[in-house]
This record gives C-alpha cells, sequence and structure tokens, in this order.
C-alpha cells in the first residue's frame, strides 16, 4: 500500500493501556504518512484494538468491523489487541476482517500493509505469547488534560479467572530513563495529569526476556516521576494489594505531584474464593492496606475492583464480600460479573454460579459502590481542594476531578480546560457531582 496520503481511524476497546498502545501505534502511522481521521469518517485502514476481558469481545469486534465497512467499503479492516492474541483465527474468519495481528506484531503494523488485499480471510501474524518478551513503551493524550503512560507490561500472576498472562506475556518494564523521557514527551504536549498504566505496575522493574533482576523498585519509579518538572499531577491507575508496600504509601502522602488516590484491586472479600483464585494475598492484608492509607492520607480515595459469581461462590460467600466491603472505610468499586474464559482453570472449575444469580450480586455491589461514592463524596464537604477541568461539555456544566477523586461540575466555561482551580467543597447535586465555590469567588488559575 502506497502510505503517502492514506487515511487511517482507531478505535480502542477495554483498559488505558490499550489507549497509551493505540496512541503510540497511531504516531507510526503518522511518520509513515497517513493523516488520522475519526472512526466514523472514510478512511483506507481502520484499527482496531481489542480487549478480552468483557465476556462480549466477538460482539464488540464485529460491531466496530462493521462500521468500519459501512463508512468505507473498501477499507482495509486491521485488528490486533488482547483477542486478536488469544483468538486470531475466529478473528480472521469474521465477515471484513483483513489483517489480525498478535502481541508483538501490533507495533509495526504499517510493515504488514504493503501488497495487502481484501480477501475472503484476513491474513494473521501472531506470535507465540512466549515470544512477546520484549518491552515497547507507550502513551496517549486521551483530552487536552490527562495522559496515560505505560510504564509495565504483561504479568507472571496465575489468577484462575485471567487470560492477560496469555495474551501480553511475561512482566516486563520500561527502563527508568524511557518513563522520565516519555513524561517529558507529555509535559511538551501541555498534558497536566498522568496516570501510571500497565498490567502489573507494581510489578515495575523486570526487564526484558524474563530479566528477574529489578533494575528500580516500584517505589524507585515514583520517586524519580515525582522530580519531573512541568507536570502537575500523577496518579496511579490500578496496584495490587501484596504490592502496594507502606513505603509507597508514605511517600504518596508527602509527595509533590502524586496525588491521594488508590486503586487497588481486591476481587472478593472471601478467603476461601481469593484461594480459588490464586490472589497472592488474604483480606486481612487487603484490610492493613486501607488502613495504613486511612492513618497517613485521611482525604484519600480508595478504589476497589471486585468480582462476583465466580465458581464456587456460594450465598454466603457472596455475603462475606458484601459485607467486608460495607464496613470497609473505601470510596467507590468498580464491580465485574464473573464470566468464563476460555483456557483458564477457573472456566474448568465445578459449581458454576447460575448468570441470574451473578447478575443479582452485581447490582447489590453496584448499589454499594453508589452509597460508598456518596458518602465519601459528603465527607469532602466544606474540604479546600484543586479541581483540574477536563475538555468536555454536558447539559451546559463542565467538570473536573480533585485531586483526590471528586468529580466536581460548574457552568461552561472553555476557558477553564485544562486549567486548575482553588475550590471550596460545597454540596452534591441531583445527579451526584459535587458542587463548588471558588476560593474568594472568583477563578484562581494556577
Amino acid at each position: 500500500m502506497e502510505m503517502n496520503g492514506k487515511k487511517v481511524a482507531f478505535h480502542t476497546l477495554g483498559c488505558k493501556l490499550n489507549f497509551s498502545e493505540t496512541a503510540t501505534i497511531a504516531r507510526d502511522f503518522k511518520d509513515q504518512g497517513f493523516a488520522q481521521v475519526d472512526f466514523e469518517q472514510a478512511a483506507d485502514v481502520y484499527v482496531i484494538n481489542t480487549c478480552s476481558v468483557t465476556h462480549n469481545a466477538d460482539k464488540e469486534c464485529k460491531l466496530w468491523i462493521r462500521k468500519a465497512k459501512e463508512a468505507n467499503p473498501d477499507s482495509l479492516v486491521v485488528i490486533v489487541g488482547c483477542y486478536a492474541q488469544l483468538q486470531p483465527e475466529e478473528i480472521a474468519a469474521m465477515e471484513g476482517v483483513d489483517l489480525v495481528l498478535g502481541a508483538t506484531e501490533k507495533f509495526k503494523i504499517t510493515d504488514y500493509l504493503d501488497g495487502l488485499t481484501q480477501s475472503d480471510k484476513g491474513e494473521v501474524h501472531s506470535c507465540e505469547i512466549n515470544e512477546a518478551d520484549f518491552y515497547v513503551g507507550a502513551y496517549s493524550i486521551g483530552d487536552r488534560t490527562r495522559a496515560f503512560l505505560k510504564v509495565q507490561d504483561g504479568c507472571d500472576y496465575k489468577c484462575t479467572y485471567c487470560t492477560i498472562p496469555l495474551a501480553r506475556g511475561i512482566s516486563r518494564s520500561d527502563i527508568l530513563d524511557n518513563v522520565l523521557a516519555n513524561a517529558r514527551m507529555i509535559v511538551e504536549e501541555g498534558a497536566k495529569e498522568i496516570v501510571l498504566t500497565g498490567v502489573n505496575i507494581g510489578d515495575y522493574g523486570k526487564g526484558e526476556f524474563g530479566n528477574k533482576r529489578h533494575e528500580h523498585t516500584f517505589l524507585e519509579l515514583v520517586q524519580a516521576l515525582d522530580e519531573v518538572e512541568g507536570i502537575d499531577r500523577f496518579r496511579i491507575s490500578s496496584i495490587e494489594p501484596n504490592l502496594l508496600k507502606n513505603e509507597t504509601i508514605e511517600f504518596v502522602a508527602q509527595s509533590k505531584r502524586f496525588v491521594p488516590h488508590f486503586h487497588i484491586p481486591l476481587q472478593s472479600g472471601s478467603n476461601k474464593i481469593l484461594k480459588k483464585m490464586k490472589r497472592r494475598y488474604l483480606r486481612e492484608l487487603y484490610a492493613e492496606r486501607v488502613a495504613k492509607i486511612r492513618e497517613v492520607i485521611p482525604h484519600c480515595a480508595i478504589g476497589v475492583d471486585v468480582i462476583c459469581g465466580f465458581p464456587g461462590e456460594t450465598e454466603e460467600d457472596f455475603m462475606e464480600t458484601y459485607n467486608f466491603l460495607k464496613d470497609l472505610d473505601i470510596s467507590y468499586l468498580h464491580v465485574f460479573t464473573y464470566s468464563q474464559r476460555p483456557n483458564t482453570e477457573a472456566d474448568e472449575m465445578e459449581a458454576q454460579v447460575p448468570y441470574g444469580e451473578r447478575k443479582k450480586r452485581s447490582k447489590m455491589l453496584r448499589v454499594l459502590s453508589a452509597k460508598k461514592r456518596r458518602s465519601f463524596y459528603e465527607s469532602q464537604l466544606g474540604t479546600q481542594r484543586e479541581v483540574l477541568f477536563e475538555d468536555n461539555f454536558k447539559e451546559g456544566y463542565i467538570t473536573g476531578f480533585t485531586e483526590n477523586y471528586v468529580k466536581v461540575k460548574t457552568t461552561w466555561n472553555p476557558e477553564l480546560i485544562n486549567q486548575k482551580a482553588k475550590i471550596s467543597l460545597k454540596d452534591i447535586d441531583e445527579d451526584g457531582l459535587v458542587r463548588f465555590d471558588y476560593l474568594d469567588n472568583v477563578p484562581i488559575l494556577v
């Protein structure tokens, strides 16, 4: 394919890590002479970056393939991402797919476009996952406010429900100098907040090729990033409780740039289920982590991932999880309804929970999450915070987040986009967002 003057469009499914990688792939296309357009517009190449976490990955993939072909029937459609690594032949057989690339091949899409033409079955280039032993850095700027910076990839854990190690390979990290260089590039693009992303970022430090010698620890990473000039905020996206050390919590408590916000996967509040999941901690350690955060950062936002309906989870096990979370001083939940994944241990387990029961438990946890978020927001009313406004417009309002992840709203003003302001949190609106007063009744842009 002659590349100069061609148009490319991207769509990303799944996590922040996928978004950072799509942006890096997009920069390669730009270097090769492509102009990027919106997915709904006519393009010569459509790239769909897929996810394997959702139970309807195939439906989502087919939906976006169809949208691409509706926008330009003569286009080439390329599928990458976790679903592409796990089920390449299944995707290649989908109508409209021209190219499927695996975990190592996705970062050199343009190499595979030469001579590629539409055919009845997509072309597949996919490595064995044990070959995914090198690291490719990535970052993206989702809007003009926040950037996602990849610092780690892959996972050495063997959780019984998870396909990510099969899709992304072993745990490996970027070297510290590269992470710092990418952070400085983000500064040059004008973003004010960087979110650190990866599959298992607390495992940061493992090198390429499965090298287990840690050049730097996660603590050393955050200490170095805290010195990067020009960025106002760093946010840690998600970190395993067994890898979130007290030293990291204490550093965040007094750091210049890391915000008071942790997202810590729990998955279950039942030790029996945690063992069946092959998680690397028990509920007692999780409670210790939350207590430590509350001790040194009382106003910190604490988010929790939880899975309901795991095989063998009885009503008693679920209520143990529910009551553990109800009594825990956390801020919100991300609730996942268990869905079976081929080639995982959990898929073969007996006592699969009926789907209707899983949905009922999910609804209970979502209601609990809403109560937790409301309670956390109420605890912050009357306090003075700093908001970073985002580039969004909804029903005449602009929204933003405080450093401790309280979502606030005020009357739309485009001059506020990507600006910080000192505020006093006032009350909670009917839509659950927090209204505020500017300190001294005027915006103080800092």
